[in-house]
């Protein structure tokens, strides 16, 4: 990972993938009273809500959750895939919609361009796609990776087209417009979003702030009210959710 900004938009990929794995610090415990469910508004459930957070999050569920978990998540990464694969549904089906728990997902470009990429692709939709979609992208993370280990140069490449034209280019050539149209982004879709050339220097400038002004330095980390937690497997990360509260 890099701090500069010019990095994530035109760095080489990197496939070592060296800066995945949680880079928490060891914190106290978080510990307290168990939390009653707190019911959606008549006719909804928790876990279809979801708002855009200043920050440059998307936010799941009861927004005034008592426990407030935030996820800096790579979409390249595999330990954020293997968090998606094992704890995802759990983690919004019996915490986000107990109401209890909210969940903001953070996509954190650590691997630069390809994140960017694909970050612009799961928020090329609604709010409320964003996290399915990033989710998608990490329970197919071997078919997503796959193109670009046997065809490393023709990203590369494609990062070198003026910048517009550069995400755009490379998503097709590594097949994932395909992907995307398969779960409700059509291709015209996505090709306006990889051409959005302020979106994505946002996302650039989002991961820069969250390295250098919250010291996120690597993927997943958790953050649950504030405090970083060691953890960044879904059993680790349980655990420390009940003893919160959320039992």
């Amino acid at each position: 990972m890099t701090k500069s900004f010019r990095f994530a938009l035109a760095a080489p990929l990197a496939l070592a993938l060296a800066a995945c794995g949680s880079g928490a610090d060891d914190t106290a415990s978080l510990e307290g009273d168990a939390i009653a469910a707190i019911p959606a508004p008549e006719g909804t459930q928790w876990i279809d809500k979801a708002v855009a957070t200043p920050d440059g999050g998307t936010l799941v569920g009861n927004p005034d959750a008592p426990l407030k978990l935030i996820e800096y998540g790579s979409l390249t990464c595999p330990t954020c895939a293997r968090f998606s694969i094992e704890g995802s549904d759990e983690l919004l089906n019996d915490y986000v919609n107990s109401g209890r728990v909210s969940f903001e997902l953070r996509q954190f470009a650590i691997h630069g361009p390809i994140d960017l990429l694909l970050g612009r692709l799961t928020n090329c939709g609604p709010v409320e796609a964003i996290v399915p979609l990033s989710d998608q992208v990490w329970k197919s993370h071997e078919a997503i990776m796959q193109p670009l280990t046997s065809n490393q140069a023709a990203f590369q490449a494609a990062m070198e087209r003026p910048i517009e034209q550069r995400f755009v280019v490379a998503a097709q050539q590594m097949g994932y417009l395909d992907f995307f149209a398969q779960r409700g982004i059509s291709e015209d879709q996505a090709r306006q979003c990889l051409a959005d050339v302020p979106a994505i220097e946002k996302a650039a400038a989002d991961t820069q702030k969250y390295a250098t002004e919250f010291k996120i330095n690597g993927t997943p980390t958790f953050v649950l009210n504030g405090k970083t937690v060691e953890a960044n497997t879904w059993a680790a990360l349980e655990p420390i959710l009940q003893r919160a509260g959320a039992r």
